[in-house]
């Protein structure tokens, strides 16, 4: 069974990144584990919110997200 602990420690080595599709220098990122599920209970409500927010606005003004290895 996975801990929260070590659920965080695996969300800490990748991230989810969407990439604005209007603006180059603007993106929303945010940590999650090697299947690029985002823990949403640990993130702050505003995290949350612009997760949510990125997710649903996927194609209109984010492009579909990317998984990344955060480097060490």
């Amino acid at each position: 069974m996975e801990t929260a602990a070590t659920a965080s420690a695996l969300a800490s080595r990748y991230e989810l990144r969407f990439q604005s599709l209007f603006d180059a220098g603007r993106a929303l990122a945010f940590p999650c584990d090697e299947r690029g599920r985002v823990p949403l209970d640990a993130l702050s409500e505003r995290a949350r919110e612009n997760y949510l927010y990125a997710r649903a606005v996927v194609g209109r003004d984010y492009a579909a997200p990317e998984l990344h290895r955060r480097a060490d």
